[in-house]
């Protein structure tokens, strides 16, 4: 068995039954790393959020459970949140990293057998009224029918500045600075435009006369993938382009491109080992 065996998810949106389906993978599939890719919380009601119980007991208390009974065995969690999540409920993650539970990685870099590990949350403008992890793209260009950054509402303040001039591109640049990537995993919230990978169901939608892109992923980090080619990314956040488009990775250059978003009510869970990511499987449980 590969000592890098890993396991990929995203989109959980609090689901408890994919929660309990990923740890009870985790506890018998004992993988060398999961990346866990954002979309964490339930639904909001209004702009009431209970994530930091959810993320708690459903999350936390079973990651504490696994990392009790499996000893050494317990692998590396890698954890980023999505533009479904109030950000408000940040500190729950960054205290279980505190103790070691997980490295929560948004906007940081770690290290996993060799390979450095860099996380990244944010996404162009959407439709949605929360806006903790919308971020202009590549300028403050906004598509027809989402919502700036600087409108919508946020669970934490932000300063205004950011709001109006902060740019995934900048972010990104700031992140990975002169680095080689030749032995990094990005682990991203957005899959990168125009790939199989970012596909959405507005076929024939227009907004004031102005039609919908199907494509709605972000072309900073596409320029990204394409300038500094790392050796892996994963993706999340639109559900159903693996249905629309039948594919659920891609590839950008030398760089490998997997996505665990799905529509359906199941985990879509993705395993791949890290020396070799082109031969990972999905399996919806």
């Amino acid at each position: 068995m590969s000592a890098l065996r890993c396991l990929f998810v995203s989109d959980l949106h609090g689901r408890e039954l994919r929660y309990r389906r990923l740890i009870e993978v985790v506890e018998s599939d004992r993988p060398a790393a999961v990346f866990v890719g954002g979309d964490l919380l339930p639904p909001m009601t209004g702009r009431a959020a209970s994530g930091r119980d959810f993320l708690s007991r459903h999350l936390i208390a079973a990651l504490d459970r696994l990392r009790a009974s499996m000893a050494e065995a317990f692998p590396s969690v890698f954890v980023i949140m999505g533009n479904d999540d109030a950000r408000s409920e940040e500190g729950v993650l960054q205290e279980a990293d505190e103790r070691g539970l997980l490295h929560y990685i948004h906007g940081r870099r770690v290290t996993c057998a060799g390979f450095d590990v860099y996380g990244y949350a944010c996404v162009p403008p959407t439709p949605f009224r929360l806006k903790d992890w919308d971020r202009y793209d590549v300028s403050r260009y906004v598509e027809p029918g989402c919502v700036s950054p600087e409108e919508g509402w946020r669970s934490i303040h932000a300063d205004a500045r950011e709001q109006r001039r902060g740019t995934i591109k900048e972010d990104l640049d700031r992140l990975a600075g002169t680095a080689a990537l030749d032995c990094a995993v990005f682990l991203f919230h957005t899959p990168p435009y125009r790939t199989l990978l970012d596909r959405a169901a507005l076929d024939g939608m227009t907004v004031d006369g102005a039609p919908m892109d199907v494509h709605v992923g972000s072309v900073a980090v596409r320029r990204f993938i394409e300038s500094r080619q790392p050796f892996l990314t994963l993706h999340g956040h639109i559900h159903e382009s693996a249905r629309l488009t039948g594919a659920w990775q891609d590839r950008i250059g030398r760089t490998q491109l997997l996505s665990a978003a799905h529509d359906g009510p199941e985990l879509a869970l993705i395993r791949f080992d890290l020396e070799g990511p082109a031969g990972a499987l999905r399996e919806l449980l």
